[in-house]
């Protein structure tokens, strides 16, 4: 009967081991390798400006910045001219994803003054974010570098310099 139990226990402990990533995360901002990374498949939502559909579709064969961002959150404010700055040097597109502002007046007015550059989705319960896989629990603010193939290239948790991620968009753009 005592081989039962160790057999069951072996049974888990090899599925969770299984289910695991190899190894520990990158650290924050760091490049993943090609082979390591994640694909973003979809991803759709209102635009919170100008109220249209938004969709990963229209970024299609281009490398793409996500930040998920909210206008109630500290990190944000403090993140978003450095991120404006990012994306008017580097070229490449950025989709922001905002996130549990309920008052949508309020987020608006967070993106007409800080973000107007790029377009953002008006996503309040988060919905959006379970398309981003093992990312979708991701704290406020995080930004996803993606590849051309839409990969998660590189993860910055928490707000971002733009010192430091536009290294990052320049190596996932000479891939």
């Amino acid at each position: 009967m005592r081989t039962g139990g160790l057999t069951t226990l072996l049974a888990v402990t090899i599925t969770v081991a299984g289910c695991a990533t190899s190894g520990p995360p990158p650290a924050n901002g760091a490049l993943i390798p090609v082979d390591q990374r994640q694909a973003i498949t979809t991803l759709a939502g209102e635009d919170l400006l100008k109220g249209a559909p938004v969709s990963l579709d229209q970024f299609h064969g281009d490398a793409l910045i996500i930040n998920i961002w909210g206008a109630w959150c500290g990190p944000c404010r403090a993140e978003a001219p450095e991120l404006v700055q990012a994306h008017a040097e580097s070229g490449v597109d950025f989709l922001g994803i905002d996130v549990r502002d309920h008052d949508r007046g309020f987020a608006e007015d967070f993106a007409r003054d800080r973000l107007a550059a790029y377009p953002s989705l008006y996503d309040p319960p988060g919905r959006a974010l379970v398309n981003l896989g093992r990312y979708r629990n991701a704290q406020v603010p995080t930004t996803l570098v993606l590849d051309r193939e839409h990969r998660v290239a590189a993860v910055f948790h928490g707000g971002v310099l733009a010192a430091d991620i536009l290294p990052r968009i320049r190596e996932v753009t000479a891939e």
